[in-house]
């Protein structure tokens, strides 16, 4: 395993026992609300400040650019960490939620963990080196068209999202579909289609700690992965299309026509 590698999934499995251990008190948190329907609690910032300091410990020179304490440093190397991705699903009591942690090298994503600790679940990937899950080698499905695809999405909450537009992509997949998930976890569902749990999935309205991970986790498992206009500038829009090779394409042409820009601007 590289040594940045290493380093992620130590700092992932700190953060993941941390997260664990207040699992069980979920009543005695203190929670604050960010934005309507978008929560942080203790845990979130306890999880992060862990995963900081064991990166910092490491690679003291790198920068950071974390989902509650934002961006620090400079430099050529780039830690993107979600420490706790699914906190509505967490402080519920539903265990669907991980740990994300990326390497960014200027403008390319190196390496990447996602740990769900509820489940004891570590994705890993390394560019060129393939994708894991507790060390064991994944690839995303053979699913060749939209029969019978199972689909992993996002569902708007927030209201500055445009809920109309979701809802035309969401009926462009009925019918032939096998059927479609909302786990409420950006980072495991992009992990599941590594995983080939998922065929396919599309969400709109993202943050590149959301996804950073993810996204390598899909292209080293042999997927593919687009914002809404076929490109590769979802880390800065946050629209995302992750599937296997050949599904990418019916997904596309199902998600654009309501999320694409041009349908925005209509």
């Amino acid at each position: 395993m590289h040594p940045f590698l290493n380093t992620a999934v130590k700092a992932a499995r700190i953060a993941g026992s941390l997260i664990q251990r207040h699992a069980d008190r979920l009543d005695t948190l203190t929670v604050e609300k960010k934005q309507r329907n978008d929560f942080v609690s203790e845990v979130d910032r306890q999880a992060e400040d862990s995963i900081i300091r064991t990166l910092r410990k490491a690679y003291p020179s790198h920068a950071i650019l974390a989902e509650e304490s934002g961006h620090s440093g400079d430099g050529e190397y780039q830690w993107i960490i979600d420490p706790l991705d699914g906190t509505t699903n967490y402080l519920h009591g539903i265990p669907h939620y991980a740990v994300s942690i990326a390497l960014r090298y200027r403008s390319r994503i190196e390496h990447a963990v996602v740990y769900d600790p509820a489940k004891d679940e570590m994705f890993s990937a390394s560019r060129g080196a393939g994708a894991t899950l507790n060390n064991r080698r994944i690839r995303v499905s053979s699913c060749k068209t939209l029969e019978g695809a199972l689909l992993g999405t996002g569902i708007p909450f927030r209201e500055d999202q445009d809920i109309d537009s979701y809802m035309g992509s969401l009926r462009a997949f009925l019918g032939p579909i096998a059927g479609i998930r909302r786990p409420g976890s950006a980072a495991l569902d992009l992990a599941y289609v590594a995983a080939g749990r998922f065929d396919g999935y599309w969400e709109a309205g993202l943050h590149p700690w959301d996804i950073a991970a993810g996204v390598l986790l899909v292209r080293e498992a042999g997927g593919l992965v687009t914002d809404f206009e076929a490109d590769d500038h979802y880390l800065d829009s946050g629209n995302v299309i992750a599937a296997s090779p050949k599904l990418l394409k019916p997904m596309l042409a199902a998600v654009h026509p309501h999320l694409g820009k041009a349908a925005q601007k209509k």
